[in-house]
């Protein structure tokens, strides 16, 4: 018997592994991307005297991003896999424009620092979400009101400049990212398990997490430099 031409099941467990592969790739991908970008904005004087020396400038750079992920995160369905990678891959570079502002404002060797310890704490809570078979939704839901919490509080103190509340805001982030890392990070699990990886949806989802999880490192690393970073 010929058998050269039966179909070849593909394993559950790679299955997901392959999903979970594709999320972390486009993740690493948008960091590379908001990295490079970075490094160039701080590298190139003028670009730098247009981001930051025009307040229009740069808080039209924040509202491209914000509508770039709601519309990546609220449209994904309505998408092609490869226009949400794109509206992802600019939105990383985008977000590599602002965040370039703090290289002017802490210490490289700080910020290298901070980075190594994101990383680490990512991983760990990462690694934690994928295998533990304990539901995560209670920390999610606390995680998610507290994020609420984080933004009303740090909108607020654009106005009181208060260094105190500040360093609340920083800790209370913390835990927020922390957590919502190991809550996405099941939730993704438990998608793998649902999802073709290499169907149409499965691609678009792979997009969708790894902007959920870039998202949680960001801030994460943005939350930690404010609390360890040394300022110049």
């Amino acid at each position: 018997m010929d058998y050269s031409r039966e179909p070849v099941a593909i394993s559950p467990d790679r299955a997901e592994t392959k999903f979970l592969t594709r999320v972390y790739g486009w993740m690493a991908g948008g960091l590379v991307t908001t990295a490079v970008v970075a490094w160039y904005t701080l590298s190139t004087p003028a670009l730098l005297q247009v981001i930051f020396g025009n307040k229009l400038v740069f808080y039209g750079l924040l509202i491209g991003e914000l509508a770039l992920v709601a519309w990546l995160s609220g449209l994904v369905g309505r998408m092609s896999a490869s226009t949400a990678a794109f509206v992802f891959l600019a939105y990383s570079a985008l977000n590599g424009l602002t965040l370039s502002c703090i290289f002017l404002v802490y210490t490289s060797s700080s910020i290298a620092s901070t980075f190594v310890i994101t990383a680490g704490t990512f991983g760990v809570m990462s690694v934690y979400g994928l295998v533990t078979s304990r539901p995560l939704d209670g920390l999610g839901s606390f995680a998610f009101m507290g994020l609420i919490g984080v933004i009303l509080a740090s909108v607020v103190n654009l106005f009181l400049r208060n260094s105190m509340l500040e360093f609340v805001i920083s800790c209370v982030g913390v835990i927020v990212f922390v957590g919502l890392t190991a809550y996405d990070t099941r939730k993704l699990k438990m998608m793998a398990a649902q999802i073709e990886a290499d169907s149409e949806a499965g691609r678009k989802g792979a997009i969708q997490g790894a902007l959920s999880l870039y998202l949680d490192f960001v801030n994460l690393f943005l939350m930690l430099l404010r609390l360890l970073g040394n300022r110049r």
